[in-house]
C-alpha cells in the first residue's frame, strides 16, 4: 500500500509537518525596517516564493492538508480538513499568477540610482557668453575691478559661490547676499551650474599686478607670516604660497583685481558677507591699511600655471 504524506502550509517562519518525518522549521526571515524600501519588497517576495513552493511540492507528492488536531484525524481525507489536490493547484497557480504579476512592478518601484552629473564644457561656453559674461568676461576675464576674475577657478568653490547666493527653499535668506547674482544664480539648473564652474575653472587667468610699490613688503609680510600679534594666521597656510588654493576648500587668489580682494575683506568683517566664518574671524582683526597692503600683494602673485 502506498504510503501518503501529509502535510500542514502555513507561513514561512512556522513550523510545517511532513509526513512521518516530524516537524521541520523554515528559518524565519530577519526582520526588516522602513517600509516601502527596496529591501523590505525583497522579503516579502521572497516569503510569496516559499509558499508558493511548498504549494506545488504539496501537490506534486499528491499531498492533502492536515485536519485540525481537535477532530482527531491525521493524515487522512477527513471531510472536515481535506483538499482535494485539484484546488491546492488553483491555489498555487493563483500565487504563482501573483508573483509574475508582481515581480515587474516591485523592478519600477526600486529606487533608481542617479548618476552623477558630468561637465559639458561646450554648452558652459554658451552659458558664459548668454549669462555671465557681461561681468566676468566670455572666458572668465573680468574688465572691471568690481567682478572678480573666474578663469582657471576651482570648481568647487564656483560652484558653492553659486550655491550661496541662491535664496534657501524655505524661504531664509541666501546665505551670501547679493541682489544681482541672486537672480543668476537662481536660473542656472546644476547642469548648467556645473558646465559654466567647469568651462571657466578651464580658461587661462590674465592676471591683475600690484599698484603701489609701498604696500609690496607689508603685503608679503602678512600673506607669509599673518600678522602673529593679532592672531591673523598667513594667508599661504590656506591659499597657497603662490595663491592655487585648494579644490574644495579653499578659492585661488593669484591675479586677482586687488579692489575686488579688498572689497571682500571688508565685507566678512562688516558682516554683509556671511558665508565663510574663519575669514570672518580673521577680517575682524585687520586694519583697511592692512587689508589693501595684502589685497595688493596678492593681485601680483603668480603660479606655475597662469
Amino acid at each position: 500500500m502506498r504510503s501518503r504524506a501529509s502535510f500542514m502550509f502555513r507561513m514561512p517562519g512556522h513550523a510545517v509537518a511532513s509526513g512521518r518525518a516530524g516537524v521541520s522549521h523554515i528559518p524565519r526571515q530577519p526582520a526588516l525596517h522602513g517600509a516601502g524600501t527596496g529591501l523590505e519588497r525583497q522579503a516579502k517576495h521572497m516569503q510569496t516564493q516559499s509558499m508558493a513552493a511548498q504549494l506545488v511540492f504539496g501537490i506534486q507528492c499528491g499531498c492533502t492538508t492536515q485536519a485540525p488536531a481537535s477532530t482527531g484525524i491525521v493524515g487522512s481525507r477527513a471531510r472536515t480538513g481535506a483538499v482535494p489536490a485539484v484546488r491546492l493547484a488553483r491555489l498555487a497557480a493563483v500565487v504563482l499568477l501573483g508573483m509574475a504579476t508582481a515581480l515587474p512592478v516591485l523592478a519600477a518601484d526600486a529606487p533608481a540610482q542617479a548618476e552623477p552629473l558630468k561637465p559639458d564644457l561646450k554648452a558652459g561656453a554658451e552659458t558664459a557668453e548668454d549669462v555671465c559674461g557681461a561681468c566676468h568676461g566670455g572666458d572668465g576675464n573680468s574688465l572691471a575691478a568690481a567682478n572678480p576674475h573666474l578663469a582657471g577657478q576651482h570648481v568647487e568653490y564656483i560652484l558653492k559661490q553659486l550655491r550661496d547666493f541662491k535664496p534657501g527653499e524655505d524661504g531664509k535668506p541666501a546665505i551670501r547676499n547679493n541682489a544681482v547674482m541672486a537672480g543668476f544664480a537662481a536660473s542656472l539648473e546644476p547642469q548648467d551650474a556645473l558646465n559654466v564652474a567647469a568651462y571657466y575653472a578651464a580658461q587661462t587667468l590674465k592676471p591683475s599686478a600690484s599698484r603701489d610699490p609701498a604696500l609690496v613688503e607689508q603685503g608679503r609680510s602678512i600673506y607669509r607670516g599673518g600678522i602673529p600679534g593679532k592672531g591673523v594666521p598667513a594667508c599661504a597656510a590656506c591659499h597657497g604660497p603662490a595663491g592655487d588654493g585648494m579644490p574644495a576648500q579653499y578659492p585661488a587668489l593669484q591675479g586677482q583685481f586687488a579692489d575686488y580682494t579688498a572689497a571682500q575683506l571688508v565685507a566678512f568683517r562688516d558682516g554683509t558677507r556671511k558665508n565663510n566664518q574663519p575669514m570672518t574671524d580673521i577680517s575682524l582683526r585687520m586694519t583697511d591699511q592692512e587689508i589693501k597692503a595684502v589685497s595688493d600683494y596678492i593681485a601680483g602673485l603668480r603660479s606655475e600655471r597662469h
